[in-house]
């Protein structure tokens, strides 16, 4: 709705403008009548100086006598100016990228970080383009620097690491509001590279590294929990059946030897080293 409104703005001013063009007072059209005798005496030598071509992207915004002549640009082909009363301004209408400098930001969090970015934009509008702003590109550009220092100055620096494509969608936004009256559609803006200061990313990563370490203790004092509840449950099976221990004995001994260690340890059941000992006595 925003966009029609200015839309609706912008055609409104042009009309105007074409009206105003329209009055060129007696002196102006005596101006026009000489154009065109001045034409038509030097004919055909001056239809060199009167044709003009512009090509398939390209747009002429043409000035008589410093006024607009027409609310519409001419091209793109063949269109026809007076001499001496006519001039015209070409305008670029294919899509347009440029760098964003690196910009020296302090975040919401007092961070100092150093961000660039890429802007991408095109004219939609050429006579917006040339009588309403003296540098359409150059304006641009320098906008784009304060709306991205504007816009990461508002955010933090973990929004700024995680939530890039909201950050170039809010600058697309306010970037296009902002060069709508200029004749300039932001077609994308992106967020290149975020520096951080060195002393930063040290203590990022030492951060980083011991929250792995806490984690990883965590992990390891949970499976220790569960491994003694288990040799718990194993203890009580044990000692409610005398035999199985016998059994894990036997399996213990299996496992050495398959091993083809020289060296063989057989325990021995507690009851005869009992009965051992007693007939000594």
């Amino acid at each position: 709705q925003h966009r029609g409104d200015g839309y609706s703005r912008q055609t409104s001013d042009q009309r105007r403008k074409h009206k105003n063009a329209a009055k060129l007072g007696c002196f102006g059209w005596l101006l026009v009548i000489i154009s065109l005798l001045f034409i038509a005496v030097t004919f055909p030598v001056t239809l060199f100086m009167c044709v003009k071509i512009v090509k398939e992207y390209e747009r002429a915004v043409i000035f008589r006598l410093g006024r607009l002549s027409d609310r519409k640009p001419k091209g793109p082909g063949l269109f026809f100016v007076l001499p001496c009363t006519d001039n015209f301004v070409k305008v670029d209408l294919r899509t347009v990228s440029f760098d964003i400098p690196p910009q020296e930001i302090l975040t919401k969090d007092s961070v100092t970080v150093s961000v660039d970015g890429v802007v991408y934009f095109r004219i939609h509008c050429p006579i917006s383009s040339v009588a309403n702003v003296s540098n359409a590109h150059s304006s641009t550009r320098l906008l784009a620097q304060t709306t991205l220092r504007n816009v990461l100055g508002t955010k933090n620096l973990s929004e700024l690491l995680s939530d890039r494509e909201g950050i170039s969608l809010s600058m697309q936004e306010a970037l296009d509001d902002a060069t709508d009256s200029w004749g300039i559609k932001v077609e994308r803006v992106e967020i290149k590279d975020v520096k951080l200061p060195q002393q930063l990313q040290r203590a990022m990563a030492a951060e980083a590294e011991a929250s792995r370490e806490a984690r990883a203790k965590i992990i390891a004092a949970e499976g220790e929990m569960k491994a003694s509840r288990a040799l718990k449950e194993a203890s009580l099976v044990l000692a409610d059946s005398p035999s199985a221990l016998q059994l894990r004995y036997l399996q213990t001994l299996n496992t050495i030897a398959a091993e083809k260690n020289s060296t063989i340890i057989f325990p021995l059941p507690i009851d005869m080293m009992q009965s051992l000992m007693q007939r000594k006595v």
